[in-house]
């Protein structure tokens, strides 16, 4: 399968690579809904910052727009879903989230904690997709020393310290989450606790008991990695991977999603990586769209091949140094996935908190590197695509 290397990549989904059912709430719905919120909402329970932030969002006279191409605040694509899904209690903390999450990486904002976490539960994967780190196998032999699981008092202890500090975190990284064997424990836990929990999975190892688990939990957003329309298709990018089963349990998490729990709780996305021109939108719809409320691709960066990319020219700040943090199985905290074997990292959560790792001198003097035009002085950042 011939991959298109991208010269230099975007964060998310063009939009042309994206599809979303159900997405046509009117301007004045959400107008109402606002507006609700000007009425019913406490300032005394939120922070200064936050105070400040959902001022601004309230005052603006339109949230909605078709992109995220400018600095004002507004809501666009997946999000008018996930908008229309969220308790009206609760919406005012979604808007706090979504303006940290979309904003503070442009206006190069450092709060006390990253807007997103992404937590792997595990390293492993049965997967070795073609445009993945998995193929990197000085990375996923065995014997190389970075394959784990997670244990669950240490992922009790993370989320111990980030409730009520933020609002997302994403099971996925390195390795499948549903690998892990405390994975549905790790759901429970999360329990009542996040506006944005989200989880990556290839979908292979989906069961009935599984599946209920997964749909009983407080999961807002559930991710199926699938890169392609067919089982040609699909075998080659999705290496060790088979298509008739996949079919076969989603049809299954299909069937019981429909059956047994209100499709208003949670959104389904099939997402894709974008490796060549031979995968299209359109005939991704047609297979997936009676699954999943989005259909997508988002842009490809050559993760499989790290530490071997040429060093480029990009001088333009990565706004993952703003975005999120990364949490591996066994406790280190890394600034992006690209570093996949943790050159960059200098900190484990069993020594630092989340908080004082995030706003580190190590951390800023990262960030400063890259404002500065000095990302081609640190490796693996000079080799990356990403901005």
């Amino acid at each position: 399968m011939k991959k298109v290397k991208p010269l230099i990549r975007s964060k998310g989904f063009s939009d042309e690579n994206i599809f979303v059912k159900n997405s046509n709430n009117t301007e004045l719905e959400i107008k109402k809904k606002i507006n609700k919120i000007k009425e019913k909402l406490d300032f005394l329970n939120l922070s200064n910052e936050d105070q400040k932030i959902i001022k601004e969002i309230l005052n603006q006279n339109d949230i909605v727009k078709n992109n995220h191409n400018n600095d004002e605040f507004c809501l666009a694509g997946h999000e008018l879903v996930e908008f229309f899904k969220i308790p009206e209690n609760k919406l005012h903390r979604y808007l706090i989230y979504r303006y940290k999450y979309n904003l503070y990486p442009k206006k190069k904002i450092v709060g006390d904690y990253p807007p997103c976490i992404q937590i792997e539960p595990t390293s492993i994967c049965n997967y070795r997709c073609i445009m993945c780190y998995q193929a990197d196998k000085s990375f996923s032999s065995k014997s190389k020393g970075f394959m784990g699981n997670m244990e669950f008092e240490m992922f009790k202890n993370v989320i111990d310290e980030l409730e009520g500090n933020i609002e997302a975190i994403t099971f996925a990284s390195r390795g499948e989450p549903t690998l892990n064997k405390y994975f549905a424990d790790m759901l429970k836990y999360c329990e009542g606790k996040f506006l944005g929990l989200k989880m990556n999975t290839n979908a292979s190892m989906l069961n009935e008991k599984l599946i209920h688990e997964i749909l009983s939990s407080d999961i807002q957003t559930i991710v199926f990695s699938i890169d392609a329309k067919d089982k040609e298709s699909y075998e080659k990018i999705r290496v060790n991977g088979k298509f008739d089963k996949i079919i076969k349990n989603l049809e299954l998490f299909n069937n019981i999603r429909h059956s047994q729990y209100s499709k208003n709780k949670q959104i389904v996305r099939i997402s894709g990586v974008k490796i060549n021109e031979d995968q299209k939108i359109d005939e991704m719809k047609k297979q997936w769209g009676n699954i999943a409320d989005i259909v997508a691709f988002t842009n490809y960066t050559p993760w499989e091949s790290s530490y071997e990319n040429e060093i480029n020219k990009i001088v333009k700040p990565c706004s993952e140094l703003w975005l999120r943090m990364f949490i591996w199985y066994d406790g280190k905290v890394n600034p992006c996935d690209y570093d996949y074997k943790s050159e960059l990292s200098k900190f484990s959560f069993k020594n630092k908190s989340i908080k004082e790792i995030w706003n580190s001198d190590y951390y800023n003097f990262l960030r400063m590197s890259h404002l500065e035009g000095k990302r081609g002085d640190l490796e693996p950042c000079a080799r990356c695509i990403n901005c």
